[in-house]
């Protein structure tokens, strides 16, 4: 099935400037891959072809983005080409001073991972104690500071019993958004799926309660990013295409200037250091099978499928080895 619209560029890219961490997560996607990073020289020379081809936004993470002091002097390099920056952290090393600095470098949004209302809880899954705590405080460091948060949540095992205790505490800690991720099985994640996803059914629960909460909620914006959401009638209003955006509004650049079409999808289709973007973008095979994918399985006869494309690209290569398959997650007979 034909996409009925595609940007000339990437929208976002989403970079791992780093796979070191402070952090041992239990569904960690990047804890086994490279550990070899770039110089800045070469990450300044990736920022300009990303500004030569107008990318709209450079988002860091890694790892943790803030193990690399580079960061600031990156992002304010970003910023003077005209790309909006953010950034997804763990929050464990910002204090108020790093904040200030944040904003300074040009740093527009910065996304928090909190992953329970309960500090122990998010603590274990985390890996380090006291980081619950530590996470609270970076947002109101990041907010005294000017700067748009968010709150990242990954939604499994832990905490889809206490998805209100979720919403409360992005609300009390003055979050502009709170993103629902769903559980990806890469890396640690495909180790420890069985002790942490749900199941189709549990999939749909969760689905169906934060969608009333989504429409109930005033103050907080709640971001559901899973395609298959279009099987209960919603689609995705946060994003500009149908099914999953990666290869299609956004790509993935890793450590070591590998580009992958997501984050989650460790197929490379070349490498920033050697490779033009534009010419990956427009004529890569792999971006080329992801934004016309063909239905197998129960997708043939789904009335859903013009909507969600089968899902999570991502979940279906990992469990499934093939990207055309039925999203794992989804409850549809």
């Amino acid at each position: 099935m034909k996409n009925e619209w595609m940007p000339s560029a990437p929208v976002t890219v989403n970079w791992a400037i780093t796979n070191r961490c402070n952090f041992r997560c239990r569904h960690c996607y990047s804890r086994t891959d490279t550990n070899e990073e770039l110089s800045f020289g070469e990450l300044c020379s990736i920022l300009a072809k990303l500004g030569s081809a107008k990318v709209f936004s450079v988002n860091f993470g890694g790892g943790e983005p803030l193990m690399r002091g580079e960061i600031f002097d990156l992002a304010a390099k970003a910023s003077g080409l005209g790309l909006a920056v953010s950034m997804n952290s763990n929050g464990f090393l910002i204090d108020r001073a790093t904040a200030r600095r944040l904003k300074e470098a040009g740093f527009q949004k910065v996304g928090v991972s909190l992953d329970s209302a309960v500090p122990e809880v998010h603590d274990e899954f985390r890996g380090v104690k006291g980081c619950h705590g530590r996470a609270a405080e970076a947002l109101r460091y990041l907010k005294e500071a000017g700067i748009e948060t968010s709150i990242s949540s990954v939604i499994c095992r832990i905490n889809v019993e206490d998805i209100e205790g979720l919403i409360g505490q992005a609300l009390s800690l003055g979050a502009g958004s709170l993103n629902f991720h769903n559980f990806k099985c890469s890396g640690l994640g495909f180790v420890n799926k069985d002790s942490l996803d749900l199941s189709p059914r549990e999939w749909r629960e969760f689905y169906v309660f934060a969608v009333e909460q989504r429409e109930k909620i005033k103050d907080l914006h709640i971001s559901l990013e899973d395609p298959i959401i279009a099987s209960l009638g919603q689609g995705n209003s946060d994003s500009l295409v149908r099914g999953s955006v990666c290869g299609k509004l956004s790509l993935n650049i890793k450590a070591n200037g590998d580009v992958t079409p997501c984050g989650f999808i460790p197929i490379v289709i070349g490498n920033l250091c050697k490779d033009d973007l534009m010419e990956l973008w427009s004529n890569s095979p792999v971006l080329e099978a992801m934004r016309n994918k063909t239905p197998r399985g129960k997708c043939l006869n789904c009335g859903h499928y013009s909507d969600c494309l089968g899902g999570c690209t991502a979940r279906a290569l990992a469990l499934t080895g093939d990207i055309n398959n039925p999203d794992p997650h989804c409850w549809m007979e």
